[in-house]
C-alpha cells in the first residue's frame, strides 16, 4: 500500500550514501537538468479491438476512474504521486499533487 511522505523530507533531511555518509538534496544539483517524462493518467480501460474500432467521433470511453478521484501522475513512467486536475487558465489544464507516493526502492 503506497504511503505519504512529507516533501520537506526529500530536501531537506539527509539521505544516506551507499558509503554511509550523508547527503542533502543541494548534493543531487548535477541531475537538476535532466528532462523527464511527467504523465497525468485520468484513468484507463479495456476492449477489444472489435469496440475499438468501433469508436467514431463523439464515442465515449468509460474510464475505471468516478468522477472527484485522484488521478495518477507519472514520471517516466514510474507513479510518484496523485493528484486533482485544475484549471491553470480560460483554456489549459494542470494538476495539483496531493499524494506523493513512496518509492518501495527510495527516492
Amino acid at each position: 500500500m503506497p504511503t505519504e511522505i512529507d516533501l520537506a523530507e526529500l530536501t531537506e533531511a539527509p539521505v544516506a550514501h551507499e558509503t554511509g555518509a550523508p547527503r542533502t538534496a543541494q548534493d543531487l544539483e548535477a541531475v537538476y537538468d535532466i528532462p523527464v517524462t511527467v504523465s497525468a493518467v485520468l484513468g484507463k480501460s479495456t476492449m477489444q479491438v472489435s469496440q475499438l474500432l468501433k469508436l467514431g467521433r463523439g464515442a465515449v470511453v468509460e474510464l475505471d476512474r468516478k468522477l472527484g478521484e485522484a488521478i495518477d501522475i507519472y514520471v517516466n513512467n514510474r507513479l510518484i504521486a496523485r493528484g486533482e486536475v485544475v484549471m491553470v487558465d480560460d483554456n489549459r489544464l494542470g494538476i495539483t499533487m496531493t499524494e506523493i507516493i513512496k518509492s518501495e526502492r527510495g527516492f
